[in-house]
């Protein structure tokens, strides 16, 4: 098995990405969502790659699964369980047993809440666990009410050495963070044989160049490495990476203060004479990051991220 598998992408079709219930968190692939898996740990860790984002502002959001000593597998962190996700899992399930936990580690992240219910259904026998104080935002609801199995769900212990696969791992819940409307924290898990310590959004690894599932659907890298809505970009590594470095800046270091916001009326105008006049032009609106982060981008990506300069906004 390669480490970096591309699963057969020749006999994959459009429906096997399909997501069907994207309304309920409205980002961007929106219904098509694809997905990449990778052998981190042979034979023991995988990981599921798809990405998300708002106003092509895109980035990876990870699901890991674990084969467990005893058979079978854990899931942290569902993704969207597209038909090419669920086959994707159901090969490791053939060869290592079935799904026997799922565990959501975040108590208020809907991007990763929406898709546990759905992929829970899509394996019966497993143990859904959650970490605990859940709520949801605008209306606290039921997790039932989220799609949740509500027969088969339960929050994680308090002692991580009372939960059903304590012999394999630890965890420890990290915050809570206030946010205002509510709190932020999620659980972290500590794999003790490989070594491997799993987190959602407490730790972020920012690459040079884009990551693969983002490479998959190149257009907002793109679209991001416009200087202005004239600009017609070709279709290479280097505007990819230019694009991608545009798109940390303003994801991990927006400030609204900083932004020349354009006039209404000149940016419709510029809009309708841009060469790209596509409808997927304009469903990020009329301006691209490089209107926010400037020509300079490359130098304050390389200050901001290569130095480690805190954030100005969670990621």
């Amino acid at each position: 098995m390669n480490s970096q598998e591309t699963q057969g992408q020749q006999s994959i079709q459009v429906k096997d990405f399909s997501w069907q219930f994207w309304p309920l968190v409205p980002l961007y692939p929106y219904s098509r969502r694809q997905t990449i898996r990778t052998e981190v740990v042979k034979d023991t860790i995988w990981t599921f790659d798809q990405s998300q984002g708002i106003l092509y502002v895109v980035v990876p959001i990870r699901m890991t699964v674990v084969k467990l000593e005893a058979g079978g597998l854990l899931i942290y962190a569902p993704v969207a369980p597209t038909p090419e996700c669920i086959g994707l899992v159901n090969e490791l399930v053939a060869q290592h047993g079935d799904v026997k936990y799922i565990i959501l580690p975040t108590i208020s992240g809907l991007e990763h809440k929406v898709f546990v219910g759905p992929f829970a259904r899509r394996f019966p026998t497993a143990q859904v666990f959650v970490a605990p104080s859940q709520w949801s935002f605008p209306i606290n609801l039921p997790l039932s009410w989220l799609g949740f199995p509500p027969n088969r769900t339960q929050v994680l212990p308090e002692n991580s050495h009372n939960a059903p696969f304590a012999n394999e791992f630890d965890y420890a819940l990290l915050g809570p963070i206030e946010l205002g409307p509510g709190r932020f924290a999620e659980v972290a898990f500590l794999h003790r044989r490989s070594r491997t310590l799993l987190v959602t959004d407490s730790v972020v690894s920012v690459p040079e160049a884009p990551p693969a599932i983002v490479q998959l659907e190149p257009y907002p890298l793109l679209f991001h490495a416009r200087d202005s809505a004239f600009d017609v970009v070709e279709d290479n590594p280097a505007n990819r990476r230019k694009g991608w470095q545009r798109i940390c800046l303003f994801a991990l270091y927006f400030r609204p203060s900083v932004l020349d916001i354009a006039k209404t009326v000149p940016s419709i105008r510029d809009a309708l004479k841009a060469p790209d006049r596509s409808r997927k032009a304009y469903s990020a609106g009329f301006h691209s990051t490089g209107n926010q982060v400037g020509n300079s981008h490359l130098m304050r990506y390389e200050r901001a991220i290569a130095c480690s300069l805190p954030p100005f906004c969670k990621p």
